[in-house]
């Protein structure tokens, strides 16, 4: 009986990601397919939930809603920057997408909305925010025996 892909499979699949209207946004079908680790992947928890019980040879397309995917839009995820904040490098322009170092260490990416005199808005929502996607995949490979399980 062929593996089920469970909360800690390892799994080789082809996926797609495209707008309702059919634009893509991304594609691993005419590329090398995507190995994830269930437990340890950077998908959304409803891309990651619209994988279990798949099995090697399945196909699907589904609809997911933004609470699935990124989540709405959030006001309060605009900021405004001081314009001496970006270099002469890294001149801001309305539409580009910057990655921003947190206090963490972290990059989070922000897009420039607006520039003023002497501020910069800065959009840190996620550029797929508010938006239903159409998430589609091919399950290649299912493997449970290497499945990654954490450390206790």
């Amino acid at each position: 009986m062929a593996e089920q892909i469970t909360q800690t499979s390892l799994v080789l699949l082809h996926y797609s990601l495209t707008l309702t209207d059919g634009s893509i946004i991304e594609s691993s079908f005419d590329d090398e397919p995507l190995e994830i680790n269930m437990y340890d992947s950077y998908l959304p928890d409803g891309m990651m939930l619209a994988l279990i019980g798949l099995k090697a040879g399945d196909n699907q397309t589904l609809t997911l809603t933004p609470e699935q995917c990124f989540g709405f839009r959030d006001e309060d995820n605009i900021h405004d920057m001081p314009l001496s904040d970006f270099t002469n490098d890294l001149k801001p322009e309305i539409g580009l997408t910057f990655n921003f170092g947190t206090p963490d260490g972290e990059d989070l990416p922000g897009t420039i909305l607006a520039i003023k005199s002497d501020t910069v808005d800065v959009d840190f929502n996620h550029p797929l925010a508010g938006l239903p996607l159409v998430f589609s995949v091919k399950i290649l490979e299912v493997n449970n025996a290497h499945a990654f399980l954490p450390a206790e």
